[in-house]
């Protein structure tokens, strides 16, 4: 008999409602499909499979990395009391069709987490094991089992699903992603005021359990030497560890990440960063970016493939990166967590959270303007031609270019600094950012719209300003979040 399952954590669990909700209508439903449950570690996924779990006749099975054979020996042991016997697993399809005949009178849920640890890495043994598993699965409308598929290797559970796989037709997917910033603040107590609540988000990102370690509670300075600067904290060497765990030779992968940890990159940068020539880096760069760690960004506008710029795309990797990976053997060997926070990141941290306060800033023109600028992004690119002819300004770059019908039709600039904003951001825009945009290869409106973003208000003569023209926004901080966090 399969005994109600009992998630011991489940007054902690927040969010995630509907992905929750999906997993239910799939619980509920006639889909004799195996569910293909896929994210990022830390994302939550263990989490969110024990609270569907919770009360219903349900059991989890965990995959190791080790050999397969002892593997479905330690298994056939876990599934002993709910048989009433000891299965004999000798290979993946006996354990599928274990779990098919346990589900044969009564609906019931199988998880196995970790997945992929259980498949032989050999292409030619994996594929042989999975036609296997397809041929149990060809009876899998005379169970009522719902089988939970489950893995953090995004690359190899999304090649479960591919055309080419032999379990096609036969998962339905379901992926995790890591939280945005209205689902991150659930974990935040209330009294936060927005600032706090954008630098505790650039510090712990979206990922559950760095939100469960980081979010909560005390202050953020607490919450970080605590958890991540002690050499005994949780999170001291996690993403080390994390990474390992699916990287060979990581040196590389680490100095890359350790790059781009302070800001967007080209690939020359990061060439010329690590003393390599640009042509090796692209799988390193693909394999973290299939790992959804990094990404490739590129102009909404104008702009080539030659002009793409890379970035850390979660934030958590990010601060450790740039304030925990190198600063270990000191951390270890005595430097105090709250004299490093206070001498080194404190000073930094408004820098830090600039980068995500772009990316909520960004998010919030697509929900509130989204019927003049469909598409949102930025821009980089060269001054005006008679500025760089006199070396006074080389580059220029615009935090937000909105486009509609491959025409420019709002621009806009984001500032995270205590001061208010004052007039020399919307001088900046109208006599040299501007011009550059229209010098390149884009197509700009006569007069597109101009929002100005800024942590810490506007100057009143900004005010007056942008009141007196009509075609410039101000939105402070506190907009932005509400309205984001708002249906």
């Amino acid at each position: 008999m399969l005994e109600p399952f009992d998630f011991p954590a489940i007054e902690r669990f927040v969010n995630r409602e509907t992905d929750l909700a999906r997993l239910e209508e799939w619980w509920n439903g006639d889909d004799p499909n195996a569910l293909a449950l896929f994210g990022r570690r830390r994302v939550g996924k263990s989490w969110l499979f024990r609270r569907l779990a919770h009360g219903k006749p349900a059991i989890v099975l965990v995959a190791e990395r080790r050999d397969t054979r002892p593997q479905l020996q330690r298994l056939a042991e876990r599934l002993s009391p709910a048989l009433g016997f000891r299965p004999d697993i000798p290979d993946l399809s006996s354990l599928f069709e274990v779990l098919y005949r346990l589900a044969a009178d009564e609906r019931r849920l199988v998880v196995i987490d970790e997945f992929p640890w259980l498949l032989p890495s050999g292409g030619a043994a994996q594929r042989e094991a999975l036609t296997s598993i397809q041929a149990v699965m060809e009876e899998r409308d005379a169970s009522q089992l719902r089988l939970v598929l489950c893995g953090s290797y995004i690359g190899q559970m999304e090649s479960l699903l591919s055309e080419s796989s032999p379990l096609r037709g036969r998962l339905t997917p379901l992926r995790i992603r890591p939280l945005r910033f209205d689902g991150a603040r659930r974990f935040m107590p209330d009294a936060l005021d927005v600032r706090e609540q954008v630098e505790r988000y650039a510090v712990a990102g979206g990922m559950a359990m760095y939100l469960d370690e980081l979010a909560r509670g005390e202050s953020l300075a607490a919450q970080v030497q605590r958890a991540v600067l002690s050499d005994r904290g949780k999170l001291f060497d996690d993403p080390r560890e994390v990474l390992e765990e699916e990287l060979r030779a990581p040196g590389v992968y680490f100095s890359l990440l350790e790059e781009l940890a302070f800001r967007r990159r080209s690939l020359g940068e990061l060439a010329a960063a690590l003393n390599r020539d640009s042509g090796t880096l692209g799988p390193y760069l693909n394999r973290l970016s299939e790992m959804e760690i990094i990404r490739g960004i590129s102009q909404v506008v104008g702009g080539s493939e030659r002009d793409r710029r890379w970035e850390c795309q979660d934030p958590f990797l990010r601060f450790w990166f740039r304030f925990v990976f190198g600063m270990q053997d000191d951390l270890g060997a005595g430097l105090e967590p709250a004299d490093y926070w206070d001498g080194a990141i404190a000073p930094e941290l408004a820098d830090h959270a600039a980068p995500v306060f772009e990316d909520l800033c960004r998010e919030w023109v697509r929900k509130t303007h989204g019927r003049v600028a469909p598409r949102v992004g930025s821009w980089w690119g060269p001054a005006r031609h008679d500025l760089r002819r006199t070396h006074e300004r080389e580059t220029d770059e615009i935090d937000i270019v909105g486009v509609a019908r491959n025409q420019v039709t709002l621009i806009g600039e984001c500032k995270w600094t205590a001061k208010p904003l004052d007039g020399g951001v919307l001088r900046d825009l109208d006599d040299y950012k501007l011009p550059a945009l229209r010098q390149s290869k884009a197509k700009v409106a006569k007069q597109p719209r101009i929002l100005l973003f800024s942590r810490s208000g506007f100057e009143r003569r900004l005010v007056e300003d942008a009141a007196e023209r009509g075609d410039v926004e101000l939105v402070d901080a506190t907009q932005v979040c509400e309205d984001l966090a708002s249906d």
